[in-house]
């Protein structure tokens, strides 16, 4: 037996009963022994908020209030079918809302890069080459093979990418939801704006056809030597003032209508016959909504989103920290090599090579400890800014509350004062029909009840408005189907709520 015979049996013997058994076993022992451990950097702690019991400003929800089921389609308490049609049609093709969606889309895929990294990776590979020298005969070399590797998550570096990519993907999907909250509250307030804008007109046309009216009445008077120039005067004055209001409110109902059209990712103008009809302004609802402060942090998408911004922040202090230690893999290989492809599946043909393999880095100029730094101080940051969004929303809930408590009494003085105006009104028309008194107190009444009439409407919008902001502030506007991952704890109020916090602690590597 020739030397090279005997050395290709003696390589082929141990993969078939030796070795080639026990290798593979060693590895995957100390791979799952590697894996058992657990991850470096801080482990996420829920943010623990302390939140008053109560709103400071509740008066206004005394009396009974809605559900947080009624609160998930808010807008339906205003009871206006053509509004919930609007809506509806927004969250279908605002492009805001799918632009949100494409974000849910990447953070999915980020995901997916994330975790592919923690799983062996496998190949195959063919090659053909032809070479020679010179004069020498060439000579061809067929080559097959099949390669898989390993890199082992020792220290967790690879489970921390994941974690912030899973908490980076349900950030994308609360700030989704914010997007859509956000929406059906502008779609809401345009709308009222739209109607309260043509109440106003149709007031402000009652009004100078009014005024119309008495300044034919005074020109009459005057031809008839009861009157004077100046009572015709004056009634002109007031007529042409009035008629310069109707422009103005004109354009606030175009504008209103365009911006509904952009809401409704449409062409402007293409709502505008649906618009068209003056319909009045939707009717209060007869109770608010009874939502306590602590259940702001499961309603409100912005908090969510920063609870699992923070969470993602300090997964990636792991990741940092893992790049300070060595990182260990898994390789092997094993192939078909030969110059005739008829002999290339011989077993005599066969290679392969098996191993562990470690890179450490000893020396990088401090980059993987600045690393750390700076993902600290992100993680920091982010804790800030999930403190600051809570406090933004309890002061976005209060502010709200106060804003409609304070318009309700406006309006109620309001609609007083155009009863008032009314009745002022029908005795100053019947003194000067009589002659009892001039044209001047005839057109302050009348422009006295406008002001009452137009100043109301106002005020009415205003106060479907701030029920609007209330209902975004609370966090309608969408269904909650779970509570998320690691949802923030609430810490019961001391004497003085939100002074001070708690954040997640930190471990140095």
């Amino acid at each position: 037996m020739s030397p090279q015979k005997h050395r290709k049996q003696y390589r082929r013997t141990p993969l078939r009963c030796g070795f080639a058994w026990v290798q593979p076993l060693l590895g995957g022992l100390l791979a799952a022994v590697f894996v058992a451990c657990a991850p470096v950097g801080p482990d996420y702690q829920p943010p623990r908020q302390e939140l008053p019991a109560n709103w400071r400003e509740a008066g206004m929800a005394e009396g009974g209030a809605v559900g947080s089921k009624a609160l998930e389609h808010w807008w339906t308490l205003f009871d206006d079918p053509l509004l919930d049609s609007l809506i509806k049609r927004a969250t279908q093709a605002n492009i805001d809302l799918q632009v949100a969606a494409t974000r849910i889309a990447q953070a999915r895929a980020q995901y997916a890069l994330a975790s592919g990294a923690t799983l062996p990776t496998a190949g195959l590979s063919g090659e053909y080459a032809n070479s020679g020298r010179g004069s020498s005969p060439h000579q061809d070399l067929f080559q097959v093979g099949f390669d898989a590797g390993w890199e082992i998550d020792v220290f967790g570096g690879a489970r921390r990418a994941v974690e912030s990519a899973q908490a980076s993907f349900t950030a994308a999907q609360e700030s989704r939801n914010d997007v859509l909250i956000s929406l059906q509250a502008e779609v809401t307030r345009n709308y009222l704006e739209l109607r309260g804008s043509q109440q106003r007109l149709t007031t402000a046309e009652d009004n100078v056809a009014a005024q119309q009216k008495s300044f034919e009445l005074a020109r009459g008077r005057q031809l008839s030597g009861l009157g004077t120039g100046l009572d015709v005067a004056q009634a002109e004055t007031l007529l042409a003032f009035n008629r310069a209001q109707l422009p103005v409110l004109e354009d606030s109902v175009g504008q209103a209508g365009y911006r509904l059209d952009l809401l409704l990712g449409l062409p402007p103008g293409v709502l505008a016959d649906q618009l068209a009809g003056r319909g009045a302004l939707p009717s209060l609802p007869v109770h608010l909504p009874g939502v306590l402060p602590s259940e702001l942090l499961r309603r409100r998408p912005d908090i969510r989103r920063a609870e699992r911004q923070l969470a993602a922040a300090t997964a990636d202090i792991g990741v940092a920290v893992a790049r300070l230690f060595p990182q260990f893999s898994l390789n092997g290989m094993v192939g078909q090599q030969s110059t005739s492809l008829g002999d290339l599946l011989s077993s005599s043909n066969r290679y392969w090579t098996f191993g562990p393999s470690v890179n450490w880095s000893l020396f990088d100029g401090g980059r993987i400890r600045a690393g750390i730094d700076l993902n600290r101080a992100r993680r920091e940051e982010a804790q800030l800014i999930y403190e600051k969004t809570v406090l933004g929303a309890l002061s976005e809930v209060e502010s709200s509350l106060l804003a409609l408590s304070r318009e309700a009494e406006v309006n109620r003085s309001l609609a007083a004062a155009t009863t008032a105006a009314q009745q002022a009104l029908n005795l100053a028309s019947g003194r000067y029909r009589a002659g009892l008194s001039g044209m001047l107190d005839l057109l302050l009444s009348e422009r006295a009840l406008y002001q009452a009439q137009d100043q109301l409407i106002v005020s009415s919008q205003r106060l479907n408005m701030n029920l609007v902001v209330l209902f975004k502030a609370l966090g309608g506007g969408w269904e909650i189907t779970a509570d998320g991952p690691d949802a923030a704890e609430v810490e019961p109020a001391k004497a003085h709520p939100l002074a001070q916090t708690n954040r997640a602690g930190d471990s140095k590597p």
